[in-house]
């Protein structure tokens, strides 16, 4: 089952290799991993997106709550929270292709972000599932790079992982 969970921690050097260590540590691969600033100075939120199953996620929890520059552990339940990710996508576009490429993108709601002779690059911002089909669709003219930032995400409503 694939989990997600959403960590503050005190924006220090070394956190972030302390989290990741703990994950390889207990076999755990990372799916996802993304790091920013919050609203509150000195804290980041670490997004991870894994698979595993019941009983790890809730060690690794127990674990990083554990750890001093770990300040609050959230596992985010499905369905219950927003998530996203930032894809650009550089795909083979010859000119008589050109007006299917830019059908698709428009139906998917991405944007395209720059145009040359035979290729363009799409940006998408979406859920994983979504950016996986935009992708999937593209596919058949020639996807010639792809770069995936990490899933950032949030609890839907007032919920909120707050320090």
């Amino acid at each position: 089952m694939q989990y997600t969970l959403s960590i503050l921690v005190e924006n220090q050097a070394g956190v972030l290799s302390k989290i990741s260590g703990l994950f390889s540590r207990r076999g755990f691969n990372i799916d996802s991993l993304a790091v920013g600033v919050t609203n509150t100075p000195g804290v980041s939120r670490i997004t991870i997106v894994a698979n595993g199953d019941e009983y790890v996620v809730e060690q690794l929890e127990k674990q990083l709550n554990k750890l001093i520059p770990v300040i609050k552990v959230k596992r985010l339940d499905e369905g219950n929270f927003i998530s996203r990710e930032l894809t650009l996508i550089k795909v083979h576009c010859p000119a008589a292709k050109r007006a299917e490429i830019i059908q698709t993108v428009e139906i998917m709601q991405a944007k395209i972000v720059d145009v040359a002779t035979n290729c363009v690059t799409i940006e998408y911002c979406e859920c994983a599932n979504r950016v996986n089909t935009l992708i999937d669709l593209l596919k058949p003219y020639g996807i010639r790079e792809i770069v995936r930032t990490g899933t950032v995400a949030i609890d839907r409503g007032t919920a909120s992982v707050s320090v």
